[in-house]
Formats: C-alpha cells, sequence, structure tokens
C-alpha cells in the first residue's frame, strides 16, 4: 500500500470516489461536484482542499481522504479538517482507513496543527468505533449548524 497526494490526473477518480461515498450515505443525489470544480479547488493557482489517495500495491485506488485546513482561536493554531474518508468496500479490513487517519495525524505533528477533526454520521456505528478505537472522542456537546441553497441566500440579501 502507498498513500500519495491527488494530482490533476485524478479528477475523475476523485469524482467517482465521491460519488461511492455518497452512496454508502445513502444521499447520491446529493453529490453534484464537477470535473470543473474538483480542478479548480483542488489543484488551481490558490487549492482550497487536499486530497490524498491510498492505493495497493499495484496501484489500483483502495481510498481517499478529502481534507481542508481551519484555525482555532481558542488554540492560535490551524487544524486539519477531514471532510472525506472512504475506502471501497472491497478493499476494507486491509488497514487503509487506519494508514489515511495516521498518515494525516503526522501530517498535523508536522506542521504543529492544534487539532485533527471530522464528522462521522450518527448511524454508522461501525466508523465511530473504528475512530473511538484509534483515540477519538465524539464531541457531542457541540450542534452542527448549516444554511444552503435559499435559505444562504436570503441571509446573504
Amino acid at each position: 500500500m502507498r498513500i500519495r497526494p491527488a494530482t490533476p490526473a485524478d479528477t475523475n477518480l476523485i469524482l467517482e470516489l465521491i460519488m461511492e461515498l455518497a452512496i454508502y450515505e445513502k444521499t447520491p443525489e446529493e453529490a453534484v461536484a464537477t470535473a470543473e470544480q474538483i480542478n479548480a479547488h483542488f489543484f488551481g493557482p490558490t487549492p482550497m482542499v487536499f486530497c490524498d489517495i491510498v492505493e495497493e500495491d499495484d496501484g489500483v485506488a483502495a481510498g481517499f481522504a478529502v481534507w481542508f485546513l481551519n484555525y482555532s482561536t481558542w488554540q492560535g493554531k490551524p487544524g486539519l479538517y477531514l471532510e472525506d474518508l472512504f475506502v471501497r468496500p472491497e478493499h476494507r479490513k486491509k488497514g487503509y482507513g487506519k494508514a489515511l487517519l495516521k498518515y494525516l495525524a503526522k501530517k498535523c505533528i508536522d506542521n504543529d496543527y492544534g487539532r485533527f477533526q471530522w464528522w462521522v454520521l450518527d448511524w454508522n456505528q461501525p466508523s465511530i468505533d473504528f475512530y473511538k478505537g484509534l483515540g477519538a472522542v465524539p464531541m457531542d456537546e457541540w450542534t452542527v449548524m448549516r444554511v444552503t441553497g435559499d435559505a444562504l441566500k436570503r441571509l446573504a440579501e
């Protein structure tokens, strides 16, 4: 196995993995990202998001991690926010998910980031158990808030 940063040549692969994740999370209709958006935001002159691909020894893509930097005003340090972690079903139970998390944790340590965080769906108990086993702590006292679509437009007026 190896983990490598995604390149523009991986755009279609990234879109495939996004759709596979959306299907797993039972919301494929919400996965509407385009190749143009991926190229602009992942590989443009000022990337806003980053992607690492985990591959088997033969080069077959087994999964990915999509992440970006956030900031903690309390710590006075950037942090790493994991947007998506996905390992294809046929590649699970091989340590690829854990390897991606360890890879990103090392990135945090090497860059003096104060936090490594992500969300997990409440119904995804296997992932919750997996993350807890790695030392992750649920932040149950926080409620995620979101504004999108027409509500976002109204708020901006």
